[in-house]
């Protein structure tokens, strides 16, 4: 294998040229060159291809000014330059980091902005475009930026249910602990599915998975779940319209809480738990089957999820914002 690493020069594509169209194998034209068979390989495969203006065939002068023309497209990315860099923020993309959150911690890490997470974007964006499929590493796997439409949820009729409009001021701000969001995750085999709480001012997500969606045990499970926190950081709970939730009041006793409900067709009202069940959608697809994971795997994807840091906490991750929330709460008179 040749030892040479840089770039391809005009004078060795002309040579590229001369001894192919000689017949001359690629393996030979690499020996001649003292370069590795793959360069030459993707040397003729990328600049042979035929365009709209263009019959195909490989050609020197053409192939050193493509080369060129791509050399100063890929000096517009950071990434591009860096090679470290971009391996850094590769990896965190694998682990379920957004742009911006890489970008953010990157920038807390350091003391000062190392990559900005638009450069980020432009980067996945123009490398999916050249066939690398860097979109595949983002939380949500979308091709084409933009948003999404969100679904809408049903109106029941629920006993003692309280409109979100009356819900204290206090919780929009996202400034106060204590208030919690809850929803139903659901998955394509029957019966299957996970209940998702998650505390609007820290982020914090907590999931269990229980035996069924009824209503009564449903609200026993949340009671055991928050069961063990101090009453200042369990004073609200927003639910979304499902029959699942129809004994909310049972934890107004057993909590001390409040109940609110979101109006009908309106899942945006609790976007914070809709964004947690949304991440947790790229470990756990909805074809997932529940009864191929242990508690272990399941104990693991939340985990991920709450260390992974956040713009909103300031790049600390939900984890680290709700220990000190409860360190805070526990030195409270």
């Amino acid at each position: 294998m040749g030892q040479c690493y840089g770039q391809l020069s005009l004078e060795e594509r002309v040579e590229i040229y001369r001894l192919h169209a000689g017949g001359i194998s690629q393996n030979q034209i690499a020996i001649a060159l003292g370069r590795a068979r793959s360069t030459i390989n993707r040397e003729l495969n990328r600049n042979s291809k035929p365009t709209k203006v263009w019959p195909g065939g490989y050609d020197a002068v053409r192939a050193q000014q493509l080369a060129e023309r791509r050399r100063r497209w890929d000096c517009r990315f950071k990434l591009a330059r860096q090679p470290g860099l971009r391996n850094c923020v590769r990896k965190s993309l694998a682990t379920g980091h957004s742009p911006e959150q890489i970008a953010g911690r990157l920038a807390r890490r350091h003391g000062r902005v190392i990559i900005s997470h638009e450069s980020i974007y432009r980067f996945i964006y123009h490398r999916t475009a050249q066939g690398d499929y860097w979109y595949r590493l983002l939380p949500r796997h979308k091709k084409i930026r933009g948003r999404r439409r969100l679904g809408g949820s049903s109106g029941s009729l629920i006993k003692q249910r309280r409109s979100i409009t009356e819900r204290p001021a206090e919780v929009e701000g996202r400034r106060a602990p204590g208030h919690w969001e809850a929803d139903f995750m659901m998955f394509s085999r029957p019966g299957q599915g996970l209940l998702v709480l998650h505390e609007r001012k820290t982020r914090f997500t907590i999931v269990h998975r229980p035996a069924d969606r009824k209503a009564i045990p449903t609200a026993e499970n949340i009671a055991r779940q928050l069961g063990g926190l101090p009453q200042q950081m369990r004073r609200t709970i927003s639910f979304d319209n499902g029959n699942e939730f129809a004994e909310h009041h049972r934890l107004h006793k057993r909590l001390g809480v409040q109940t609110f409900f979101c109006d009908p067709h309106s899942p945006w009202q609790k976007g914070g738990v809709e964004n947690s069940i949304g991440r947790l959608r790229r470990p756990l697809p909805r074809k997932t089957d529940l009864n191929g994971m242990t508690a272990a795997d399941l104990r693991r994807h939340v985990q991920r999820l709450n260390n992974t840091p956040r713009k909103c906490l300031d790049f600390r991750t939900p984890a680290e914002a709700f220990s000190e929330l409860k360190s805070t709460v526990a030195l409270q008179p």
